[in-house]
Protein backbone atom coordinates (compact mmCIF):
# COMPACT_ATOMS: atom_id res chain seq x y z
CA UNK A 1 0.00 0.00 0.00
CA UNK A 2 1.04 3.32 -0.59
CA UNK A 3 1.08 6.71 1.71
CA UNK A 4 -2.35 7.40 0.31
CA UNK A 5 -3.84 4.09 1.36
CA UNK A 6 -4.68 3.01 -2.32
CA UNK A 7 -2.98 -0.28 -3.53
CA UNK A 8 -0.08 -0.69 -5.94
CA UNK A 9 -1.52 -0.45 -9.13
CA UNK A 10 -3.97 2.66 -9.41
CA UNK A 11 -6.15 4.01 -6.43
CA UNK A 12 -7.37 1.63 -4.76
CA UNK A 13 -7.86 -0.88 -8.34
CA UNK A 14 -8.64 -4.54 -7.93
CA UNK A 15 -7.17 -7.44 -9.61
CA UNK A 16 -9.85 -8.37 -10.70
CA UNK A 17 -12.55 -5.33 -10.94
CA UNK A 18 -13.11 -1.99 -12.05
CA UNK A 19 -11.43 0.87 -9.69
CA UNK A 20 -13.13 1.43 -6.23
CA UNK A 21 -13.21 5.27 -4.83
CA UNK A 22 -11.09 6.56 -2.38
CA UNK A 23 -13.46 8.51 -0.64
CA UNK A 24 -14.95 6.10 2.27
CA UNK A 25 -18.64 8.36 1.72
CA UNK A 26 -18.72 7.09 -1.97
CA UNK A 27 -17.70 3.95 -1.71
CA UNK A 28 -20.05 3.30 1.25
CA UNK A 29 -22.49 4.35 -1.18
CA UNK A 30 -21.81 2.30 -3.91
CA UNK A 31 -21.49 -0.58 -1.40
CA UNK A 32 -25.06 -0.13 -0.43
CA UNK A 33 -26.35 0.28 -4.14
CA UNK A 34 -24.37 -3.23 -4.80
CA UNK A 35 -25.77 -4.47 -1.96
CA UNK A 36 -29.77 -3.28 -3.29
CA UNK A 37 -28.76 -4.53 -6.61
CA UNK A 38 -27.90 -8.18 -4.65
CA UNK A 39 -31.05 -7.96 -2.82
CA UNK A 40 -33.22 -7.64 -5.51
CA UNK A 41 -31.70 -10.24 -7.80
CA UNK A 42 -32.24 -12.91 -4.66
CA UNK A 43 -35.96 -11.84 -4.67
CA UNK A 44 -36.38 -12.42 -8.14
CA UNK A 45 -34.54 -15.77 -7.54
CA UNK A 46 -36.47 -17.10 -5.14
CA UNK A 47 -39.36 -15.62 -6.37
CA UNK A 48 -38.66 -18.01 -10.04
CA UNK A 49 -37.83 -21.17 -8.20
CA UNK A 50 -40.54 -20.99 -5.51
CA UNK A 51 -42.61 -24.28 -6.24
CA UNK A 52 -46.15 -22.11 -7.36
CA UNK A 53 -44.34 -19.98 -9.76
CA UNK A 54 -42.32 -23.34 -11.48
CA UNK A 55 -46.13 -24.98 -11.15
CA UNK A 56 -47.84 -22.01 -13.27
CA UNK A 57 -45.42 -21.54 -15.33
CA UNK A 58 -45.64 -25.27 -16.80
CA UNK A 59 -48.82 -25.36 -16.98
CA UNK A 60 -48.74 -22.42 -19.28
CA UNK A 61 -46.24 -23.74 -21.14
CA UNK A 62 -48.51 -26.82 -21.10
CA UNK A 63 -51.82 -24.64 -22.49
CA UNK A 64 -49.61 -23.12 -25.15
CA UNK A 65 -48.19 -26.43 -26.23
CA UNK A 66 -51.93 -27.94 -26.14
CA UNK A 67 -53.12 -24.63 -28.19
CA UNK A 68 -50.50 -24.98 -30.68
CA UNK A 69 -51.30 -28.39 -31.76
CA UNK A 70 -54.94 -28.37 -31.43
CA UNK A 71 -55.18 -25.02 -33.35
CA UNK A 72 -54.51 -23.74 -36.74
CA UNK A 73 -52.15 -20.32 -36.82
CA UNK A 74 -55.63 -19.13 -38.00
CA UNK A 75 -56.97 -20.12 -34.83
CA UNK A 76 -59.09 -23.17 -36.52
CA UNK A 77 -59.50 -26.95 -34.74
CA UNK A 78 -57.06 -29.73 -36.25
CA UNK A 79 -59.71 -31.88 -36.80
CA UNK A 80 -57.76 -34.50 -37.77
CA UNK A 81 -54.88 -34.45 -34.71
CA UNK A 82 -58.35 -34.33 -32.11
CA UNK A 83 -59.95 -37.37 -33.98
CA UNK A 84 -56.85 -39.27 -33.85
CA UNK A 85 -56.43 -38.85 -30.24
CA UNK A 86 -59.97 -39.45 -29.53
CA UNK A 87 -59.68 -42.45 -31.40
CA UNK A 88 -56.39 -43.46 -29.69
CA UNK A 89 -58.41 -43.28 -26.50
CA UNK A 90 -61.39 -45.01 -27.36
CA UNK A 91 -58.83 -47.61 -28.48
CA UNK A 92 -56.97 -48.03 -25.22
CA UNK A 93 -60.32 -47.71 -23.01
CA UNK A 94 -62.08 -50.41 -25.08
CA UNK A 95 -58.80 -52.94 -24.53
CA UNK A 96 -58.99 -52.09 -20.72
CA UNK A 97 -62.45 -52.90 -20.76
CA UNK A 98 -61.76 -56.31 -22.81
CA UNK A 99 -59.21 -57.35 -20.32
CA UNK A 100 -60.90 -56.83 -17.32
CA UNK A 101 -64.07 -58.84 -18.74
CA UNK A 102 -61.80 -61.39 -19.49
CA UNK A 103 -59.73 -61.40 -16.28
CA UNK A 104 -63.85 -61.89 -14.40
Amino acid sequence: MSADGSRPGGPASTASGPQLPSDPVVLERAIEERRAQLAATVDELVVRTSPREVARRAMADLSQRLREATRTPEGGWRVERIGAVAGAVLAVVGLAVLLRRRNH
